[in-house]
Formats: C-alpha cells, sequence, structure tokens
C-alpha cells in the first residue's frame, strides 16, 4: 500500500511524504476523541522502541533518573531514514494483506496516523 506524495512534492520525495499527506487530516480528530491522542502516543512509542538500537540502554537511564528523582522524561527521537525504511515495510505488509484505510481506526490507521505526528514533530520532512 502506497501513499503517493501530493504533486507539488519533489520526484523523489520521501515515502514519508505520501504518510504524511494522507494521514495529517487526522490528527485533527485529537480535538473530538480524547483517546486518540493516547492511541497515538502508545503507537508512536512503540515505533520509537522498534527503532530503537539500544533499547537497555533507555531502560537503564530511565531506572538512573528514577532513583535521582529527576522529573526528566526520557526523549524518544527517530531518524528520517529508519523511519521511511520502517514505512517501506509497513506498507508492503499492508499491500500483501491487501489492506484499506477504513473511515474509523484499525490498528494499521493508528500506526500510520502515529508516524505522521513523529515526522510532524520531529520535523523529519525538512530539508
Amino acid at each position: 500500500m502506497d501513499f503517493p506524495p501530493h504533486d507539488d512534492a519533489p520526484p523523489l520525495a520521501s515515502p514519508l511524504a505520501g504518510v504524511v499527506a494522507a494521514f495529517m487530516p487526522r490528527l485533527a480528530e485529537f480535538a473530538f476523541e480524547p483517546g486518540l491522542l493516547a492511541a497515538i502516543d502508545q503507537h508512536a512509542a512503540a515505533v520509537c522502541d522498534t527503532l530503537s538500537s539500544e533499547p537497555l540502554e533507555a531502560f537503564e537511564a530511565l531506572a538512573a533518573l528514577e532513583a535521582l528523582e529527576a522529573p526528566i522524561p526520557m526523549q524518544r527521537t527517530v531518524g528520517r531514514e529508519e523511519l521511511t525504511d520502517y514505512v517501506l515495510g509497513f506498507n508492503d505488509v499492508l499491500a500483501e494483506k491487501g489492506w484499506e484505510e477504513p473511515v474509523g481506526y484499525d490498528f494499521a490507521t493508528l500506526r500510520l496516523t502515529a508516524i505522521c505526528w513523529l515526522v510532524r514533530e520531529q520535523d523529519l520532512l525538512a530539508f
């Protein structure tokens, strides 16, 4: 399942641009569905955890912060290249299953909306 970028996108636009074009409007629904933000946050965290190359170190760092009782939250970030590879693989699986975007939300829609949110929050389409 490919999400083509908008017509005004550069010819070699990232697959992330296609996901953003298709799912950015869904971010506006946060205002109307309170539980949606929590679901998107969980999916974004799962994507970040999946792409994290050192998950054990992150947990060790969090434990050290808790031991110091420091209220500093751990920032989850992803790189453009890693997230692009993830999107390509995820889209391949959706295409194999014949997935079509539903009116509401399913696992794939939540995951793709979370990817869109990560791209926006971390400014991954900026050059």
